[in-house]
């Protein structure tokens, strides 16, 4: 964790260690030792006592300064500085943004000078700064987190706590004092990159929800007591004494079966720059599981957990195998054209390609056309098989996702389709085909390989399944209540 320093005090946080920096007040103006920062980012300082200037020079690049001038010329550039440079007995002192308009300029490594938390971060380190706001509301309590830049997080419950884990170097956070009697005792960090809610004997469960844009990720963890009457939601249970799977609170959705598509000899489709279809789906699966179990706490399996080749009816075996209630094959999509570009979910049916694809599908071949240009290879079977009870199902799973990912990612102009893909049709669940871009695309495959476009497939699922549960918690509940027509797709609430 980057704690923050004592108020005299600026930490330089490296690769390669850290450091401090010994800070001046001068007429109520905060500065730093220019002697200090040229021993830690090796720099020359030159005074030429009779033009009154002082040199500072890296490596050949220079920055000229004047006293009495809040102005600097860096490599002939002229620069602003929020105060000129100040005399203090045989040493200088430098306003804090001298490090972030001029010492940047001529250094050939990123420096990230952060005022507010006593900081200097240099190089590719990922330090997010996180924001915290803990409030009561009635019986439960909320603790909302603001991320920048966004990194990838997950978040699990061990006894006693909420672990909140976050894919950094260092964390750059200041914990308040937030206490809800009962319910949450506090808020700290475990180590350096670890945030935890410490829980009071009251807690029962939680639940997340998360947002944001593409700089900055927002975070809201509800933690609920025993008096909470309001519905759960998507909520986490406390887990029992002994190690056993967490329970759900929602008997329409217990498991849920991830296929990453493709692996061992079977690489799928490949980028221009090298990216394996198969490699995409596995990170993204296990993203996938980490955050359904942390947040819904479902049972998760994958079908493949390795770079190994699994059978297609094997895959819908281990989903039926296993009693899932949800069956998700991820899969990465390419076309002969480069700029087709856009996820896309499949449930299973030919209807949507017209005749010419049914043809193509009842026949012996095994080419089916991709809309924007190409192919896709696929193998068929008969409608009459386990997954045509579940096309109404699969079909409002399949709308729910959609509309979840189009708020994130580009989703191509045709999102929702049906297709024959062997994958569905044994399955005995609600099964769809996500694909989640098209790898073919020179700057989709770019995005498909990052942690934090993937993590935003991943919510996006997330909040998918989230409204594909109360659908069919409904659904059922119609059922039984009466003989009336269930909800359909579009009606259920997004989370």
């Amino acid at each position: 964790m980057a704690q923050q320093p004592a108020a005299r005090q600026l930490i330089v946080i490296a690769r390669e260690g850290r450091r401090t920096l010994n800070i001046a007040t001068r007429d109520q103006r905060e500065l730093l030792y220019l002697d200090e920062l040229a021993e830690a980012f090796q720099l020359a300082v030159r005074e030429d006592t009779l033009a009154r200037g002082l040199t500072v020079t890296y490596k050949n690049r220079t920055i000229i300064l004047t006293p009495d001038q809040a102005l600097a010329s860096v490599s002939g550039r002229l620069v602003s500085l929020s105060g000129a440079p100040i005399r203090d007995g045989r040493r200088w002192l430098m306003p804090f943004d001298f490090v972030s308009r001029a010492l940047s300029l001529i250094y050939d490594i990123k420096l990230d000078l952060r005022p507010a938390s006593r900081l200097i971060v240099v190089g590719d380190l990922r330090v997010p700064a996180i924001g915290i706001r803990g409030e009561q509301a009635g019986p439960m309590a909320r603790v909302s987190l603001e991320i920048s830049p966004r990194v990838s997080q997950s978040i699990t419950q061990v006894p006693g706590q909420i672990l909140v884990h976050f894919e950094a170097d260092l964390l750059d956070v200041a914990t308040p004092t937030f206490v809800v009697p009962g319910l949450v005792t506090g808020i700290r960090t475990t180590d350096q990159t670890t945030l935890a809610i410490d829980l009071g004997p009251r807690f029962r469960q939680y639940r997340t929800s998360m947002g944001g844009d593409a700089a900055t990720l927002k975070t809201t963890i509800e933690i609920l007591s025993d008096e909470t009457t309001e519905p759960a939601g998507p909520a986490t249970p406390a887990p029992e004494a002994a190690p056993e799977p967490l329970a759900t609170p929602s008997t329409a959705l217990r498991t849920v079966v991830i296929d990453p598509g493709h692996g061992g000899s079977e690489d799928g489709a490949r980028g221009q720059a090298g990216s394996l279809e198969k490699e995409i789906t596995l990170n993204v699966a296990r993203r996938l599981k980490a955050a359904l179990e942390s947040q819904l706490g479902v049972r998760v399996l994958l079908t493949r957990d390795a770079d190994q080749m699994m059978p297609l009816d094997q895959r819908a075996a281990i989903a039926n195998n296993n009693k899932a209630d949800v069956f998700i094959s991820l899969h990465a999509n390419s076309s002969q054209q480069r700029s087709v570009r856009g996820a896309e979910v499949f449930y299973l049916s030919v209807e949507g390609y017209g005749d010419e694809a049914r043809r193509t599908a009842e026949s012996a071949g095994h080419v089916l056309p991709t809309f924007g240009g190409g192919t896709r290879d696929i193998q068929v079977i008969l409608w009459e098989m386990a997954q045509s009870r579940y096309i109404e199902e699969s079909a409002a799973l399949a709308t729910m996702i959609e509309e979840e990912l189009r708020t994130r990612v580009d989703v191509s102009q045709r999102p929702v389709q049906q297709a024959p893909f062997r994958v569905l049709v044994g399955a005995n669940m609600p099964a769809v085909l996500v694909e989640m871009g098209f790898v073919s695309n020179p700057d989709e495959e770019q995005r498909l390989t990052s942690a934090a476009h993937q993590n935003l497939i991943v919510q996006a699922l997330v909040n998918g399944i989230v409204r594909f549960r109360t659908y069919l918690e409904a659904r059922r509940a119609s059922t039984a209540g009466s003989a009336g027509p269930p909800r359909t797709p579009t009606g259920a609430p997004r989370p």
